[in-house]
């Protein structure tokens, strides 16, 4: 499979446990939602599809990449959001954080402060530049955290939980940008988004459900997302 994700028999296992059983799935679509209780593995599944987590079995193609035997690669072209920006935020301001993550990528010395400005206006942050990145709301890190991914031009990003700690708006703001796009276009070529939050699960092309470490149920969001709150009514 060039394009898209494709998992073929994915078991991992960590410190002794197993955490994930046998998961296969072909997934083309653009947007893709994973949901499932706490503890069902969807987290260790999003973070197979960059290598933050190696398989213990079975294989994971992302963007024409094995990401077991090519993790580097898999880095450069996956791109990963965690729900927390104060894990992602590496530099004293927003300016720095994101030329660390041009640097990265390989882009010119010469060229990183117009192009991190260019992304900070991006998200509406141009001019909060150079303020302390600490002192930014929570919406406006998660915004940061995510223009300093997008900096490196990834071709899929992986979203764990997003808009967990942000507040109405802010996360109604980050679920428009995931889904939809800005004036730029869709922010990847394919966007995963790991969520309890099944408003936001509904408004991708394809559901894919976790329980106990398998995946249970893969399809249309409204079918899969019904019978999800059907189990726990």
């Amino acid at each position: 499979m060039n394009d898209g994700i494709s998992v073929a028999g994915l078991g991992v296992e960590l410190d002794g446990a197993r955490i994930l059983t046998d998961v296969t799935a072909e997934l083309p679509q653009q947007r893709v939602a994973v949901i499932g209780a706490n503890g069902s593995g969807k987290s260790t599944f999003a973070r197979a599809l960059n290598g933050l987590v190696r398989p213990s079995e079975g294989s994971v193609h992302v963007a024409g990449t094995d990401v077991g035997r090519e993790p580097r690669r898999a880095r450069e072209r996956v791109g990963f959001l965690f729900s927390s920006p104060d894990a992602q935020i590496l530099m004293p301001t927003p300016a720095e954080d994101i030329v660390l993550s041009l640097k990265a990528a390989g882009v010119a010395r010469a060229d990183r402060e117009e192009r991190a400005l260019a992304e900070l206006a991006r998200f509406g942050l141009a001019g909060r530049a150079d303020q302390p990145a600490h002192s930014l709301s929570g919406g406006q890190k998660q915004l940061l955290a995510l223009a300093a991914v997008l900096a490196s031009g990834p071709r899929v990003l992986v979203a764990d939980e997003p808009t967990t700690l942000l507040d109405l708006g802010n996360a109604r703001h980050m679920g428009d940008l995931l889904i939809e796009g800005d004036v730029r276009g869709p922010v990847a070529d394919q966007v995963v988004i790991v969520t309890h939050d099944l408003e936001l699960a509904a408004r991708c092309d394809v559901v894919l459900r976790f329980a106990d470490g398998r995946l249970a149920e893969q399809g249309e969001a409204g079918p899969v997302i019904d019978r999800y709150r059907a189990a726990y009514a």
